[in-house]
């Protein structure tokens, strides 16, 4: 951690600390955390990998014609959507309730760390997890499924990124409601489901019948969604990438609100 020392005559010594250092400590705290609770990186790890083996058969019997995807494309951006929501999303709710309930959360506040630190310095390894993950199915895709490289990379790290920030203020709003860690593998199922059957990870809006596809838009991933694929593939090019970056965006702004409106630090036990 950064340390910065001032002194003056008469005086003692004072040390401060920078958000930067504070930042990296957490995260340094919470990445050794991450590292002992094996089962949540094998899930982290393995489930993504899984799920875009299940994805690709299940896009094999779909028709795609019109979408502008592949089976391919269709599986792999479907699987960073999942990595996301696995690493990041469901992984940081289990954090969040883990430390309020061990009142590591309470502990940090009596600090000089801000909350807004506390809640990021938790899900950095998370994120940095997630993209490191989404970066490999990005280089396997281009190596071996015959995919090009990024058509748009400022799109697709865009999207990244503010799936990433949304993911994380999302996870902590879900906290709001869950009791214990146990539990979080209930109130992070919505979410996980809506997403995966609503916001284009298993089936491209594109062959929704209008009204539904047009209703699935405003789910809270599908923006971010239409970004990845905009950015990597070429798709959805246009009015969808701005609709997309602002429907991101509100979501976004709505999980801030509640965060900070209700966001609990202390043990509900």
């Amino acid at each position: 951690m950064t340390i910065a020392t001032s002194t003056a005559p008469g005086t003692a010594q004072r040390t401060t600390t920078t958000s930067r250092g504070r930042l990296m400590a957490l995260g340094r705290a919470e990445m050794t955390l991450l590292a002992r609770n094996r089962s949540a990186v094998v899930v982290a790890l393995l489930v993504p990998s899984a799920m875009v083996m299940a994805m690709k058969s299940t896009f094999e019997q779909v028709d795609l014609g019109g979408t502008g995807l592949t089976v391919a494309g269709a599986a792999l951006t479907g699987g960073i959507g999942t990595v996301l929501i696995q690493a990041v999303y469901m992984n940081m709710v289990s954090a969040y309730v883990a430390r309020r309930e061990d009142l590591v959360l309470k502990r940090l506040r009596t600090g000089e760390v801000s909350d807004s630190e506390i809640l990021t310095g938790t899900a950095l390894p998370s994120a940095a997890l997630a993209l490191a993950q989404s970066a490999l199915i990005i280089v396997t895709g281009a190596a071996f499924f015959g995919l090009t490289a990024p058509q748009r990379p400022e799109l697709l790290l865009a999207g990244l990124l503010l799936a990433v920030v949304l993911l994380t203020l999302l996870a902590a709003a879900t906290s709001i409601v869950t009791r214990t860690v146990q539990t979080s593998q209930l109130t992070t199922l919505p979410l996980f489901l809506v997403s995966m059957m609503g916001s284009g990870l298993f089936v491209p809006l594109e062959i929704f019948p209008d009204p539904l596809a047009s209703a699935c838009e405003f789910l809270p991933l599908t923006g971010v969604m239409t970004l990845i694929r905009s950015g990597w593939l070429g798709v959805n090019e246009g009015t969808d990438v701005l609709g997309a970056a602002l429907t991101g965006l509100v979501w976004t702004a709505l999980a801030v609100f509640a965060v900070q409106r209700w966001f609990r630090w202390d043990p509900r036990r």
